[in-house]
């Protein structure tokens, strides 16, 4: 019997529960014939895409391993399968590394986004409730997801299957689609989803008007994907290809836009305190992904800070990863910088935004620290509930300087990574002392985007446009860059084949 692939109530089953419901037919599935009647499927179908992307970043840390870590500014102490990522040999014999060589978690959300859009037409048939512009803004949704999925696929294993249509769960042997071709569909679709997603839900704006789903504007609150969010990633799609004048059109909406959508830029306290921006669900979130407290939500993985925290924040006595105190002070290397900087007089860490126990052997990077519900300090407790940020304000504006800076716009990048250097109260960029501007916009996404995946994504765009390192611009021509493909994979489909670097 057809099963369709929904896990109806994955956001609210802990991390381990979901790898074993992603490995076998879920006892939530729902028989086709019993799945799209009504509104209420398709609020439940959409969800549940929303949670299967969730659990693909989450499962075993991976947003982190894939975008942090590879020759990153993190180390391990002990975990020979971090160390393993962290210099980039991704064939090493560690059950870690051949489960984050496997893309079956993405390809789930894939098969579930087009399982909906094969479906919705149905429930539009048999639901008098389930209005045109519903519809339109839910295949939107749908869309975008799938192109996200898609661009984070190129971006982790280069050349990927491209799957338009859903299979039931099973995978139907398909080659690898050049990444050029499957971006150009990710452009085309985020393009598409673009004009049918509102700023914000049950909020009356133009493209969503009335209660989304009989929910108020809170409940959605940095949840689902608004326009800006397709504009956003539109603008990381174009980067990443070295297409910088389109990235510069694609950030400029949002930069003109954001507000219309909740977002605003953070002052240094509520990005990196207790109560601040990686906790609960917030408009503030671009394109985010979280665990929602009082949604029973919170988990012991899936967090950055399962494997950063330890004494005194939480009772553990070592992290997993830390960044050494030479690297913290090369990095954050202007006075008064309030995400970490040393009083010039005492010597001291000035404030512990980003870094707590400094003049430890092993600081500990506790900028994310979301320890239960956001409101507790007692280092008893291992459960955490922060917010998982794809992409937020201060990214999409260091991405437009960077885009500024390559076309040759100098003083409108110049403004805009001064505007975040005067968030964070420190010295405006002067090329006399600091040189080259592309080296100042990524020193200040180093600082800045510490610890929210990007690290190493940040280093290809910038050696691709730099050129100055054979070594690293070996690694990118031979597709090192990339990670190998799971064997499991290989041996399931043979017209998949191997990264030529990882043979």
């Amino acid at each position: 019997m057809k099963r369709i692939f929904f896990l109806l109530m994955i956001c609210s089953c802990t991390w381990v529960g979901c790898n074993k419901l992603l490995d076998i037919n879920s006892s939530h599935a729902v028989s086709e014939e019993n799945m799209w009647n009504s509104h209420q499927d398709t609020r439940n179908a959409l969800i549940s895409v929303y949670g299967l992307a969730r659990a693909a970043v989450a499962d075993n840390n991976a947003w982190w391993m894939y975008g942090e870590l590879r020759e990153g500014d993190f180390y391990s102490l002990q975990r020979q399968d971090l160390k393993a990522i962290i210099r980039n040999d991704l064939r090493a014999s560690y059950p870690l590394i051949q489960s984050l060589a496997n893309w079956r978690r993405f390809y789930a959300v894939i098969n579930a986004a087009n399982m909906f859009l094969e479906h919705v037409g149905e429930v539009k048939e048999r639901d008098p409730k389930y209005s045109d512009q519903n519809m339109r803004v839910d295949i939107a949704q749908m869309r975008f997801m799938r192109a996200y999925t898609y661009f984070m696929l190129v971006s982790i294993w280069g050349d990927v299957p491209l799957i338009t249509s859903s299979h039931d769960g099973e995978f139907a042997p398909k080659a690898r689609e050049k990444k050029e071709a499957v971006l150009a569909f990710v452009e085309k679709e985020l393009l598409q989803a673009a004009e049918d997603l509102p700023y914000k839900y049950s909020a009356d704006d133009p493209q969503q008007s009335g209660a989304y789903y009989n929910e108020s504007n809170t409940r959605w609150s940095g949840v689902l994907a608004r326009k800006h969010s397709a504009y956003a990633i539109l603008a990381h799609v174009a980067a990443w290809q070295g297409k910088y004048v389109d990235a510069s059109v694609y950030g400029q909406f949002v930069l003109d836009n954001y507000s219309k959508g909740g977002s605003y830029y953070i002052g240094t306290d509520e990005l990196a305190n207790r109560d601040g921006f990686f906790k609960w669900k917030k408009d503030n979130h671009i394109l985010a992904f979280n665990f929602d407290w009082g949604h029973v939500d919170a988990s012991f993985s899936g967090h950055l800070e399962e494997m950063t925290l330890a004494k005194p924040v939480i009772n553990k006595a070592l992290p997993d990863i830390y960044i050494p105190k030479d690297t913290i002070l090369s990095i954050f290397d202007q006075p008064q910088d309030e995400r970490f900087s040393l009083d010039t007089l005492t010597g001291a860490p000035a404030s512990q935004r980003y870094f707590s126990n400094f003049n430890s052997l092993v600081p500990i990077f506790s900028k994310i620290k979301v320890i239960q519900d956001g409101n507790t300090s007692d280092p008893s407790f291992r459960i955490y509930s922060s917010t998982i940020i794809v992409t937020r304000l201060e990214n999409i504006t260091l991405l437009q300087a960077e885009a500024l800076a390559v076309i040759g716009q100098q003083q409108r990048a110049i403004d805009l990574l001064n505007t975040i250097r005067d968030l964070r109260k420190i010295r405006r960029y002067d090329s006399a002392r600091e040189g080259d501007l592309i080296d100042a916009i990524f020193r200040e996404r180093r600082k800045e985007l510490m610890g929210e995946g990007w690290r190493w994504f940040d280093l290809i765009r910038y050696h691709k446009i730099k050129q100055q390192d054979p070594a690293f611009m070996q690694l990118i021509a031979s597709g090192g860059i990339y990670w190998p493909v799971a064997e499991e994979i290989i041996a399931q489909n043979p017209l998949i084949t191997q990264n030529p670097y990882w043979q």
